[in-house]
């Protein structure tokens, strides 16, 4: 059987920083090409890069925030080039400003497929959420890591709210040894 471990997957990593100043986002959208900014759908900037593969929301208070970057050395790389980006507009950038880590969004496969009402009694309704008329999946608070880990009938997991790579290989474990623990893994 292969070990779950080896099926985790990051699908997303969000992380925050700034710049410390405000921004005229008109200007900086007019001068950044590739930017979109139409403060009527959403008030930040968006400046998607390519390589690697993510989008940068920017804000009128100069917060920024990266999604969609697949590690969190791809989000690093993908700030270094907006940072870069403004420092090109004359806008000053610290050399290396904070990033913060705020959800890193994985999913794994544990190989087997799973009852989840019988999961939703042995786990008990403290941790758990479960409707199946809402939603398909289970949802299920772990307290350490603290991440939430949404499973699904078919054997998938999906894990959010880890702040390091780490966290989701924990959770795994933690759910794998649970439910062996009450006989839900076979």
């Amino acid at each position: 059987m292969t070990d779950p471990k080896e099926t985790i997957n990051i699908e997303n990593v969000v992380a925050s920083t700034g710049i410390g100043q405000e921004l005229d986002l008109q200007s900086v959208a007019m001068d950044l090409e590739g930017a979109d900014y139409d403060p009527e759908q959403f008030p930040g900037l968006v400046y998607r890069t390519q390589d690697p593969k993510s989008a940068a929301l920017i804000f009128r208070s100069g917060k920024i925030v990266c999604t969609g970057a697949k590690s969190t050395e791809d989000v690093h790389e993908s700030l270094r080039i907006v940072f870069d980006k403004l420092r090109e507009l004359d806008i000053q950038v610290e050399d290396e400003p904070e990033i913060v880590v705020q959800n890193i969004v994985t999913s794994a496969d544990l190989g087997h497929q799973l009852n989840l009402n019988a999961i939703a009694i042995g786990l008990g309704l403290e941790n758990i959420e479960y409707e199946p008329e809402q939603f398909p999946g289970l949802v299920y608070r772990l307290d350490g890591p603290e991440v939430v880990a949404l499973l699904f009938g078919s054997g998938k997991l999906v894990i959010t709210g880890g702040k390091e790579p780490e966290d989701a290989e924990k959770a795994v474990d933690k759910i794998v040894s649970r439910l062996e623990e009450l006989g839900l893994l076979d």
